[in-house]
């Protein structure tokens, strides 16, 4: 795959919340990586704009709501740093795509975010879905896209760490072993 023909910039994000939707709920940090090589990465944790968590959140990344209340960026200046990477990250004549493993609740954050704080979102309206390119790629129902069938195919069975850069390191491979697989079906 060239990606100097390409018209996209595929970048993988991932993040870690404080629950499930924005509107209540903190976003806390954000990893995203380039698809094509070489990797240029992306990482920040975020000032809570909330005290509001689930156990349920918590219990998956670790992220303490107190540390990150004194160490994390505030939000504006995290999503600006996020812009500017993307900004730099994307070579001329391409769009950044937004890619993520249920690019759904990712997208969902980070747009919520990019139009509060900045008040646009440099991804547009539009997020790739990897389970859901691996449901069309794989042949397999919706339920057999879940990383415990997914893993195994292209991680060695290694789970995810829920810590939001490895996460999108992990999605960017994913993504990447799975394009190449669609390109040479076609070949």
């Amino acid at each position: 795959m060239n990606s100097s023909t390409l018209t996209e910039a595929y970048i993988s994000v991932d993040v870690e919340t404080a629950g499930p939707y924005p509107e209540r709920y903190s976003l806390l940090s954000i990893g995203a990586c380039t698809i094509a090589e070489p990797r240029e990465t992306f990482y920040v944790e975020l000032k809570p704009v909330s005290e509001e968590m689930t156990d349920k959140a918590i219990s998956i990344h670790g992220l303490s709501l107190a540390a990150l209340a004194e160490r994390g960026l505030e939000p504006a200046e995290a999503m600006s740093r996020f812009e500017k990477w993307l900004a730099d990250h994307t070579p001329p004549g391409q769009r950044p795509v937004f890619v993520a493993f249920n690019a759904a609740f990712d997208w969902m954050f980070i747009n919520y975010y990019f139009y509060r704080y900045l008040g646009h979102n440099p991804f547009g309206h539009a997020a790739l879905d990897i389970k859901a390119f691996y449901m069309g790629l794989a042949g397999v129902p919706w339920a057999e896209t879940t990383m415990k069938y997914v893993g195994p195919r292209y991680l060695h069975n290694r789970p995810l760490t829920h810590q939001a850069l490895h996460d999108a390191l992990d999605q960017a491979n994913i993504f990447h072993k799975m394009l190449l697989e669609a390109l040479n079906r076609g070949r």
